[in-house]
């Protein structure tokens, strides 16, 4: 089964969801038979006006969009609350707000090098975001996160950052199918589950829920 994952690596519900899912591949695999499900992440951006360069707290961010700190902060503990449960480190008082894009080439360029490592440098892209509080827009931010999913990469670092500030190439058209990709499936929100894409599962579901609805897809 082929599962593709539209989500933004800024969006708390993304990681949460990630979370779920990998929980529900190991419920999957506990109660069998075996299967074969390959996962592709896919691009999306939520705040593709957040500027590069120029990082600022993420609280400030929420509470402009969410109509002021109060809801902002309730939203975030909220967020942090549920992603203690599944056992991430979410410190979004130091949180930086960031453009995407360039974490999305990243992603891009190891899919299509380095496939097998995709998920590790998402995760690392992520815990700099959400756990580190670092600036996932900054070149040399991702070229550490690179790194950890890919260690042989550690002496490229020139090269990585030619991928990751580069504009007019395949990455960028990547990234732009992505786009387009969810957009003709009329997904609007993220995290988004796509199943052999004929099945579109929104949200963080809990775990056991999306392994009923896999186990559902692969008995078809």
């Amino acid at each position: 089964m082929q599962v593709e994952i539209v989500s933004d690596v800024v969006c708390p519900w993304c990681y949460i969801g990630k979370r779920r899912f990998e929980a529900a591949l190991a419920l999957l695999q506990r109660e069998g038979p075996e299967v074969e499900i390959s996962v592709t992440h896919r691009s999306f951006q939520l705040d593709p006006t957040a500027p590069l360069g120029a990082p600022t707290p993420v609280r400030d961010a929420y509470a402009k969009k969410f109509g002021g700190s109060e809801r902002a902060e309730r939203i975030l503990a909220t967020v942090t609350e549920a992603a203690a449960s599944e056992g991430l480190d979410f410190r979004m008082d130091i949180a930086l707000r960031a453009n995407t894009l360039r974490a999305h080439r990243v992603l891009a360029w190891v899919g299509m090098e380095y496939s097998a490592r995709q998920v590790a440098v998402n995760d690392a892209i992520m815990a700099a975001y959400f756990t580190h509080g670092k600036d996932i827009a900054d070149p040399t931010t991702l070229i550490d996160c690179v790194v950890s999913g890919v260690p042989e990469l550690a002496i490229e670092a020139g090269r990585l950052h030619d991928i990751i500030i580069g504009e007019h190439d395949d990455l960028a058209a990547k990234v732009t199918s992505d786009l387009e990709w969810a957009a003709a499936r009329d997904i609007t929100a993220v995290p988004t589950f796509v199943l052999n894409d004929s099945l579109a599962v929104p949200g963080a579901q809990d775990a056991p829920t999306l392994a009923r609805i896999m186990r559902r897809m692969l008995t078809r």
